[in-house]
């Protein structure tokens, strides 16, 4: 029973919509990350970002979640800081590839990780070095095009770490055929739809 000092979860009926939509062997799976979540920081806040439900602290990033066709994912906005480099795979997030409840953490190991990511958004991050820093890499025309055409590629795309993003960018432009470019962004997009990074091969190879 709540008592008059503890927050009423503040839900976002769009995160309900988004776990109604998804796959059936994803909702159990978005619920239960969903409950750790607000178990673990209950001032948290539910939103959308890129298409994917967001969990916000304090005005700031802490954790997201996100469904695709065969798997899902989960991960902290801050995630190396929280729990190191995570599963070394092809899925967002740190948690590896999300396809059955057996592959979640428990709700209290969870709960405790997400404790752990809300005092680290309460701490300023310190400001990285500018100089030598790599300039951001425009997306190609062909490859923008067809990620309008792909809700599920273009919210991998935005939620990746800008190395990934560079990773297909440069992967693209350097093709030196017009067709060797359209089908590498057919690959792009096909990987992109699946959660995939770039590497992902020699990641699971």
């Amino acid at each position: 029973m709540k008592t008059r000092d503890e927050p009423m979860p503040t839900t976002d009926p769009r995160v309900d919509a988004y776990i109604d939509n998804a796959a059936a062997f994803a909702r159990p799976i978005l619920v239960h990350l969903r409950a750790a979540v607000h178990a673990g920081c209950p001032p948290v806040v539910e939103t959308i970002k890129w298409g994917m439900p967001f969990f916000m602290h304090d005005g700031k990033n802490l954790a997201f979640m996100a469904a695709f066709k065969a798997h899902a994912g989960f991960g902290f906005w801050r995630g190396r800081e929280v729990v190191g480099a995570g599963k070394a795979n092809d899925a967002m997030g740190q948690f590896g590839r999300l396809t059955r409840a057996s592959d979640v953490p428990g709700k209290r190991q969870l709960a405790r990780l997400v404790k752990e990511a809300a005092a680290l958004a309460a701490v300023q991050r310190p400001a990285k070095p500018k100089a030598g820093a790599r300039p951001a890499l425009q997306v190609p025309d062909e490859l923008a095009r067809a990620l309008a055409r792909n809700a599920d590629a273009r919210t991998t795309f935005d939620a990746f770490a800008p190395s990934h993003r560079r990773d297909y960018i440069e992967w693209i432009v350097e093709a030196k055929r017009d067709e060797t470019r359209e089908r590498r962004v057919l690959l792009a997009i096909e990987w992109l739809a699946e959660g995939k990074t770039r590497h992902w091969k020699h990641r699971a190879a």
